[in-house]
């Protein structure tokens, strides 16, 4: 029977991690194509947008201080890529006001504080210590993501209804979230490994009220203030679902959502 080292081990969930948090970079693809067709952001937001591009960044980041880690320089590298061609379609067919919104949102937030933390790490620390400063901050930031769904968990409990929270999203979020942690478990990379056990933590959750509250949900008419309270609190990444459009049918409390893409971490 064939053995495996663990090197191999790691390199296949590595890979694995690769393949499945890449088709959650495109899960906003039809998103971005309505918005296309219809030339307008129709209410969207570029704040999961920003939170995925600055996760990329970080884990980009720690990937090059730790050297030799491809893995997570080609998923890491290529969410850069895919979050800055989102953000550069939602400039494009944004509302003046919102352009302006989401431009001091990526000069203050993905320029300004990016640039702080490298210029920081490099002044305060070196060598491994700067590695494990950074691996800190990635942990600490991928935790605060990860925490972000607990608002609308308690508004799937409080509603009775998954509307906002689809199992697809969460079963994907929650594989992701294991494919990483064996990565970082197998190379003895905690801070990759540790925030992903949250990660699996809280997509268990989901799909857990997801099975309990499904039967529930059919027939179900929210109070409209119930679903304005929704629509506010409701963003788009990994973790994150988007804000309702402005097709939203409130009447009849059944959203118009292409899909509700992720701002989770990936690694």
């Amino acid at each position: 029977m064939a053995t495996f080292s663990t090197s191999q081990l790691a390199a296949a969930f590595g890979i694995l991690g690769n393949v499945v948090s890449f088709l959650v970079y495109l899960a906003p693809l039809p998103t971005f194509y309505r918005i296309y067709k219809k030339k307008s952001t129709q209410g969207f937001q570029a704040v999961p947008y920003s939170v995925a591009l600055f996760s990329a960044m970080l884990y980009l980041y720690y990937a090059y201080l730790k050297k030799n880690e491809i893995i997570l320089v080609t998923i890491n590298g290529g969410g850069c890529a895919i979050e800055t061609i989102y953000l550069v379609l939602f400039m494009i067919y944004a509302t003046k006001d919102a352009k302006m919104r989401t431009a001091k949102l990526l000069v203050i937030f993905n320029v300004g504080a990016y640039a702080l933390i490298v210029a920081s790490t490099f002044l305060l620390s070196q060598g491994h210590r700067r590695v494990a400063l950074v691996g800190w901050i990635c942990s600490v930031f991928s935790v605060c993501v990860f925490a972000a769904p607990l608002s609308i968990m308690m508004k799937v409990i409080r509603t009775r209804s998954v509307e906002f929270m689809p199992f697809s999203l969460s079963f994907f979020l929650t594989l992701c979230a294991v494919m990483w942690f064996f990565y970082g478990f197998l190379i003895k990379d905690y801070y990759i490994a540790a925030p992903n056990i949250l990660g699996f933590a809280f997509g268990t959750a989901q799909m857990v009220l997801y099975a309990i509250y499904r039967e529930r949900d059919n027939g179900l008419v929210l109070p409209e203030a119930y679903v304005k309270e929704i629509a506010v609190t409701v963003m788009e990444v990994g973790a994150v679902l988007e804000t309702p459009p402005a097709d939203y049918d409130t009447a009849c409390a059944k959203p118009v959502i292409d899909h509700p893409s992720t701002d989770q971490p990936i690694a």
